[in-house]
């Protein structure tokens, strides 16, 4: 794992990394990415950290070493409700919350495999008019409304929903039950019992959601799942990973790029106002955007599988790992003027997708509603700005940061 030259070593005295740190968040009311992740670049780079839920990990934040850890087979997805262990009885024989994240070869590589042609780049392409008019459908709504008008609720947020229930076959309708059902899964869950309650009801949800496809197919992603189980390529389990993948992680890191993109450049008129203008930078800007915008402040959470050495620190067995995108992306050592906004930046090999194995498939689907999003919204608002008097809300205590709100006029 990144080695070092014979006698060279960190900056940091020994001590450093003995400490247990808080785990770093991003100042009330920001994004972030956390304050702490310029010194520990600089000086522990791999630090120990405590984690809200009574648990230590390894905290990376270095472009090289993330970069790395990301791409490591020894290092791998625990099912959510896997890790840490919770109080209440123990849930070995019951069902566990698997997505696409936690499948090994050759399982995942068969999976992947399956649902490849649907997320091409050619695919997505293909879908970009579909996806067009289901955002212009929301800002209309979202227009008749009146100004002014909370962007998150109003399009934000159920535009990539929109967009993966209709390409996946997950019925957008269904979406008041489930949507409370994933954030239990996600932030709420605190015992075991707990953990198995809301698994049984999204594996539930799911299995439901199959039986659906093999009884009525549809022209839509599951389905062409449902139809590789017949020729015995793939099982029932494989399709259950994959819709349990679209529910928990396929539509909600979208909605928090496409929200904390407008809410940077409404906050940088001047930016807001050169790509409206000139629409040519689009390509370049987007990219610029998944590696500025620090979402990924700390959601990925990897177990070692064996003891490994990262930047001369012993990671033992079982340890947890998390690899810092956020501070990756913003290492000077690799993005020149990291700190800035760069809509214009030319070599930009950011890591917002992860790498290696389990790299996101979704990757083309995320630039595309990326890219229409903003390319909406600028057409239709073309004087789109924050509304007087009204700031946005956080939930500061999550390490996905996205505004809650974003009020806007225009």
């Amino acid at each position: 794992m990144t080695p070092q030259p014979p006698g060279a070593r960190d900056p940091a005295p020994e001590a450093d990394a003995a400490d247990v740190l808080d785990f770093p968040l991003p100042p009330p009311g920001t994004m972030g990415p956390p304050e702490e992740c310029a010194r520990l670049r600089a000086s522990c780079p791999v630090a120990r950290v405590r984690l809200p839920m009574d648990a230590t990990a390894w905290y990376v934040t270095r472009y090289a070493d993330v970069r790395e850890v990301i791409a490591d087979p020894r290092l791998i997805r625990p099912a959510i409700n896997d890790w840490p262990a919770r109080p209440g009885p123990a849930a070995d024989d019951g069902p566990r919350l698997v997505t696409m994240a936690e499948l090994e070869p050759p399982r995942h590589l068969a999976l992947r495999r399956a649902a490849a042609s649907a997320f091409s780049s050619r695919a997505v392409r293909d879908h970009v008019p579909r996806i067009r008019e289901l955002a212009e459908h929301l800002l209309d709504a979202f227009q008749e409304a009146g100004r002014p008008g909370d962007l998150v609720a109003g399009y934000t947020e159920p535009f990539p929903l929109l967009v993966l229930c209709e390409l996946v076959g997950i019925p957008f309708e269904d979406r008041d039950w489930f949507l409370p059902v994933l954030a239990a899964a996600l932030d709420t869950m605190v015992t075991s019992e707990e953990g198995r309650e809301v698994t049984d009801l999204l594996r539930a949800y799911t299995a439901g959601l199959i039986a659906r496809k093999r009884s009525r197919p549809g022209d839509d992603v599951l389905t062409l799942l449902v139809s590789r189980c017949e020729d015995g390529t793939l099982t029932d389990d494989d399709v259950m990973a994959f819709g349990l993948s679209m529910l928990t992680v396929g539509f909600g890191i979208s909605s928090f790029f496409l929200a904390n993109s407008v809410h940077t450049l409404l906050a940088r008129p001047e930016r807001w106002a050169r790509l409206r203008d000139h629409r040519d930078l689009m390509p370049g800007a987007v990219e610029e955007l998944l590696r500025y915008l620090p979402v990924m402040n700390g959601t990925l959470l990897l177990l070692a599988t064996e003891d490994i050495d990262v930047r001369g620190r012993t990671v033992r067995r079982g340890d947890a790992v998390i690899p810092v995108l956020a501070s990756a992306n913003r290492d000077g050592s690799v993005f020149a003027d990291a700190a800035r906004l760069d809509l214009c930046r030319a070599d930009n090999p950011h890591l917002a997708f992860g790498r290696g194995t389990h790299n996101c498939i979704g990757a083309h689907l995320a630039r595309a509603e990326l890219t229409v999003g903003l390319e909406a919204l600028l057409d239709r608002f073309a004087r789109l700005r924050p509304a007087d008097g009204q700031e946005p809300r956080w939930d500061d205590r999550s390490v996905t940061k996205s505004p809650l709100t974003l009020p806007v006029s225009w």
